[in-house]
């Protein structure tokens, strides 16, 4: 468990949870999930000496379920926000490296690494609790970033620290949208070698199982999204429903969150549409590969249906020739043989030639 002290110019880390609030900022504590369950007791506590209210037991479930699908609660001093991640987990990188070729096997390997953990928010007015995973890089990524951004505050004097818990809740949920871009380009690495084994003219494809597995892959991806949408709409309405504060200041920050809100949504809505997109080149995918594969049923049936043709009249002759007649033209001379033969090489060729000139036999040429 990390505890950090924020405020409009500091950024620092508390070595323990404090007895008393700062008067000024408010306390991020951030929390792997295990750790929060073992500390759960202690952060009570504080909560209550600290606000005069603690997290609902209920909410604590909530936190501690690694299950959870993103959605959002309000009671009337806390919101809670349990927001699930698209990453591309740790498996993904070692099952396909970049400088690799990309084959169904890898793929196969990173779609099932595809991490969508939840990260749970409790903002309080001057308090904030997250619960991570435990590989979860978020914490240790704004715990550098905000670090960084106080020391350019110290030369600069201009600070870009959040001013409120709920603003820095909004960061760090805009920042696990945006890291969809990596699970992205694994994403259209994969359906792009899957659509080449599809389309493949000289192979069979066999392996449907990675087709179902993407398909359901995309699926609960789906899902995921727009649970994350309706979470952070919930949240946008709640926004709405706070009180009114009459200083300036305050009117300013609420402004602030409601474009934040708005734009996190917008980068959900967006990652929607991609991962829609994904499903519906999917199946075009499939429906393509069955169209390949009756059009060069066709043309085998069509070869066939020509050859047939061809040594339909050339049977024929046969047939006649070997009727049980004493007198048959031809049958008694001596070049009959010869003659006979060449008058069904002539039928065939000319059959052939008949054939390849109406586009019957051969590959249709490509416009």
């Amino acid at each position: 468990m990390r505890i950090f002290h924020i405020t409009a110019e500091s950024f620092e880390e508390l070595a323990a949870l404090p007895h008393e609030l700062p008067p000024t900022g408010f306390i991020w504590v951030g929390s792997a999930r295990r750790q929060f369950e073992t500390q759960v007791g202690a952060l009570q506590t504080c909560l209550q000496h600290w606000t005069g209210a603690g997290l609902v037991d209920l909410h604590i479930s909530d936190l501690l379920n690694p299950q959870l699908p993103s959605h959002f609660d309000d009671t009337s001093w806390y919101d809670l926000l349990v927001f699930r991640r698209l990453a591309a987990g740790v498996g993904s990188k070692e099952a396909q490296p970049e400088d690799e070729p990309y084959t169904l096997a890898s793929a196969h390997k990173a779609l099932s690494s595809i991490d969508t953990s939840p990260v749970g928010f409790a903002v309080f007015d001057r308090v904030l609790i997250t619960v991570h995973p435990a590989d979860c890089l978020v914490r240790e990524y704004f715990a550098q970033r905000l670090a960084q951004h106080a020391k350019e505050s110290d030369i600069r004097g201009s600070a870009r620290l959040p001013a409120s818990p709920a603003e820095l809740m909004l960061r760090m949920v805009n920042n696990m949208v945006d890291s969809y871009l990596e699970l992205r380009r694994l994403l259209t690495r994969h359906f792009g070698t899957l659509q080449a084994e599809l389309l493949a003219a000289r192979n069979r494809f066999h392996d449907w199982q990675v087709i179902l597995t993407s398909r359901e892959a995309l699926h609960l991806l789906e899902d995921t999204c727009e649970d994350q949408r309706s979470a952070i709409q919930e949240w946008i309405d709640a926004l709405e429903e706070w009180p009114l504060e009459g200083h300036g200041e305050a009117r300013r920050e609420r402004d602030l969150l409601r474009v934040r809100s708005r734009d996190v949504l917008e980068h959900i809505e967006r990652v929607l549409s991609h991962v829609r997109r994904l499903e519906q080149s999917a199946e075009a995918a499939v429906q393509m590969h069955y169209s390949a594969l009756g059009q060069r049923t066709n043309d085998i049936m069509r070869t066939l249906t020509v050859l047939t043709a061809i040594f339909l009249p050339l049977n024929l002759i046969t047939g006649i020739f070997g009727m049980n007649f004493e007198w048959i033209p031809l049958l008694h001379q001596q070049g009959g043989f010869f003659i006979a033969v060449g008058l069904m090489a002539t039928v065939g060729l000319g059959l052939g030639l008949f054939f390849w000139r109406k586009r019957y036999l051969g590959t249709q040429p490509r416009r």
